[in-house]
């Protein structure tokens, strides 16, 4: 193919007028056939020439050497301009035109103006002219290969053609500019490794993107190749095979050609990219680890050895743990780098070569290892200050605990009961076991601080200033915090020994005067007993003497009483003396206890006294009534005894202040009398009896009885009284001796 000169883009106005085309029409030679449409126009000779030049620059010598045949249209032209075109085609093209075709037109020129003969010039041209209609063109060229100019059905679209003349001219320029490029491209990458760095940034970037350009020439391709299918189809009429886009037209093997050379050329290039990209890759990774571990080992470890203290307060550790974090930030952003480069070198090692994949393995092994043992540290470091936290919190937990424990104990003791008592003792108790396992906590704490400061990682082939002191401080002042709170504990547990013993005695005084209280409430409902129930005499001597016993265990049972709740009240003279109590409420239960039992006895006494009579009366009445011979002194003792039994029971109980009070109820007085009424009706009619038996007696005997009987009645009267006030003198020495002891207690309650 010749060299295209000149460029449709330099003379696309003058293309655009379509002086001259090739239509792609061929004559019966398979010469070209070359339009030259003259219009009613001036025709410009230059741009006619010019655009003959182009288009006579496009086929192929091969092609050219079949010939052309020129037809040239006149028919809107004249003879003068016809017949410089035909002589213009001597100079521009007289080799390779073949035929010349002058179409007239239908009215012909004027012979004087045609007398110019073009086939008498045949020799002097160089190819024979021929004058004919547009309707016998056909004798000479086939319709099909005719445009519809000239009858024939070959399409033809200027506009068509000189856009895809522009764009088969640029890519054309393009590709073999690009073709230069990357052939300069890929040649240096042979040269040295210096001249590769100079040239890397400006040589590996080609003026055009390849890819635009492999692009536009398939795109160009496969429109050539489409419409090339198109007019197989359209010249299988009959002739010949023929294409309208032959490659000597549109130099589609030129475009192919192309084509390869730029897919060879641009796989070479991106070969050599990715090769350069991989160094350069292999590079940056290699910038990155060293970056990575250089920060590790150097400003990373140095952060890291000046954090080794642990704080003496729960203040100073969270000081301490905050700027941890903040070296644990500065930390995880290399640490991000690191997953990074990790990956990156992953991706590598599965697509590199052997060279590559053992300094791969290199940097990747060592990066891994600077990481890790500086994780390492830091996650020891956490742990530590982890550990310290809990060690300055549980510290600081029992040291209130102590504080309000301390508290709690030297706060005065002043319950109003010994509930309250009993409340604050359990109180005590709790914070007691709150300390204890405050305490516990704070050991087991402790230990495990001691346990991770030892357990931190070494710093391999480098030693921090001091670490050995450091630790050893830390050490001695986890335990000396132990040591301080155990002595404090200790403190407050003696002391609580002593607030327990004192809350104790203080339970003891509370629950005797409690149990005295109740001793008095129990010796006055024993004493509303005895004066509301006691009141039954018994209709017999075996019944009478049943109760005078249970009156007498009654009567110990209030008596246990009365010294248990005496007992009780000296304990609590004792216990406060022992707590240095100087007001008790349980000063006026002595004179209650007192005054009770006092008014007890008097009753008790009376209602002995009143089973007594009954029994004596019920004795003697018994006697009477079963004996066949009863003395009248007996009948009559048994009267006197039955009325004095009966005159008793309507005397109330004389307290000691003053008070009376009788037995029961007034009915149930009548009721015990009704039964003693009973009695001494039986024995009357006894009387009766014995008088109606004894009527033969005389008179003297029976006074001579009856003076005997009342002198021994009298005795016995006599004996009674003795008796009686013998009793009185033993109860007068018995009441007071209780109240010397009454006024000792109560001289004791006050000075308590």
């Amino acid at each position: 193919m010749s060299n295209v000169t000149v460029e449709a883009t330099n003379m696309l106005p003058i293309l655009k007028k379509k002086l001259a085309f090739l239509s792609g029409g061929k004559d019966r030679r398979s010469g070209l056939i070359l339009t030259i449409p003259l219009s009613s126009d001036q025709t410009s000779m230059e741009e006619l020439s010019a655009t003959l030049d182009y288009l006579l620059s496009i086929p192929s010598q091969k092609c050219k050497a079949r010939g052309f045949t020129v037809i040239v249209d006149g028919r809107k032209s004249q003879w003068n301009i016809v017949k410089t075109v035909v002589l213009m085609l001597q100079n521009v093209i007289p080799a390779e035109v073949s035929l010349v075709c002058v179409v007239k037109p239908d009215e012909f020129w004027d012979k004087k103006v045609t007398h110019f003969c073009f086939w008498k010039e045949k020799d002097r041209l160089g190819f024979e002219v021929i004058l004919v209609s547009a309707n016998k063109l056909t004798r000479y060229i086939e319709p099909c290969q005719l445009t519809d100019d000239f009858g024939g059905s070959l399409d033809y679209d200027h506009n068509d053609w000189l856009n895809k003349r522009l764009v088969f001219e640029k890519f054309t320029r393009e590709s073999t500019s690009l073709l230069d490029e990357l052939s300069i491209i890929n040649d240096s990458d042979k040269g040295s490794a210096v001249d590769k760095e100079k040239s890397a940034d400006c040589a590996l970037l080609p003026s055009v993107d390849p890819e635009t350009v492999l692009q536009t020439g398939h795109e160009l391709l496969s429109e050539l190749q489409q419409r090339r299918f198109n007019g197989s189809e359209g010249g299988g009429q009959g002739g010949p095979a023929w294409c309208p886009m032959e490659e000597e037209l549109l130099a589609q093997p030129q475009v192919m050609k192309l084509l390869d050379s730029l897919r060879e050329q641009y796989t070479r290039y991106q070969e050599l990219c990715r090769q350069r990209n991989k160094r350069t890759q292999l590079d940056e990774i290699h910038a990155k680890v060293m970056q990575v571990v250089t920060w590790l080992q150097g400003p990373g470890s140095e952060l890291l050895k000046t954090q080794q203290a642990i704080g003496d307060s729960m203040r100073a550790a969270q000081a301490l743990q905050q700027k941890h974090e903040e070296i644990e930030s500065q930390h995880s952003e290399w640490f991000a780098v690191y997953v990074e480069l990790n990956q990156q070198i992953a991706a590598l090692l599965s697509a590199g070569e052997e060279e590559e994949v053992v300094e791969l393995k290199a940097l990747q092994q060592q990066l891994s290892d600077v990481c890790y043992q500086q994780a390492a540290q830091l996650e020891g470091r956490q742990n530590v200050l982890q550990a310290a936290q809990g060690f300055h919190g549980t510290t600081q937990e029992l040291s209130q605990q102590l504080d309000g424990l301390l508290g709690m104990l030297c706060a005065d003791v002043a319950p109003a009961d010994g509930a309250s008592i009993q409340q604050n003792l359990k109180l005590l108790e709790e914070k007691l076991q709150t300390v204890e396992a405050g305490l516990a906590s704070l050991r087991q704490k402790g230990g495990l601080l001691m346990e991770q400061m030892c357990t931190q990682p070494p710093w391999p082939l480098e030693e921090t200033e001091n670490p050995a002191g450091e630790q050893q401080d830390s050490t001695q002042h986890v335990q000396t915090v132990m040591e301080e709170m155990q002595l404090r504990k200790q403190r407050c547990e003696d002391m609580v020994d002593v607030r327990r013993l004192k809350m104790l005695q203080m339970v003891q005084l509370f629950k005797c005067e409690e149990d005295a209280l109740q001793s008095v409430e129990w010796l006055g409902e024993l004493l509303d007993a005895l004066l509301k129930t006691h009141v039954r005499l018994g209709d017999d001597s075996q019944e009478t003497r049943t109760m005078l016993d249970k009156h007498r265990k009654f009567v110990d049972v209030a008596q246990s009483t009365y010294d248990y709740g005496r007992q009780l009240l000296q304990a609590t003279v004792v216990l406060c003396q022992s707590l240095r109590c100087t007001t008790r409420s349980s000063g006026d239960t002595l004179p209650r206890l007192n005054r009770v039992w006092k008014q007890f006895s008097v009753s008790a006494e009376e209602r002995q006294q009143r089973l007594e009579l009954a029994l004596n009366f019920h004795t003697a009445a018994e006697k009477v009534l079963q004996q066949e011979c009863v003395d009248p002194e007996s009948l009559d003792e048994v009267d006197t005894s039955g009325k004095t039994l009966l005159d008793r029971l309507t005397l109330p109980v004389i307290f000691p202040d003053g008070t009376e009070q009788y037995f029961g109820s007034p009915s149930d007085t009548a009721a015990a009398a009704e039964g003693v009424r009973e009695r001494l009706m039986l024995v009357e009619e006894r009387r009766l009896q014995l008088q109606e038996v004894g009527l033969h007696d005389d008179d003297e005997e029976e006074e001579e009885e009856g003076l005997n009987g009342h002198e021994a009645r009298l005795d016995v009267i006599g004996e009674e009284l003795s008796e009686k006030e013998e009793q009185d003198e033993e109860e007068e020495e018995e009441e007071e001796g209780a109240r010397q002891v009454d006024e000792d207690l109560e001289r004791a309650t006050q000075d308590c």
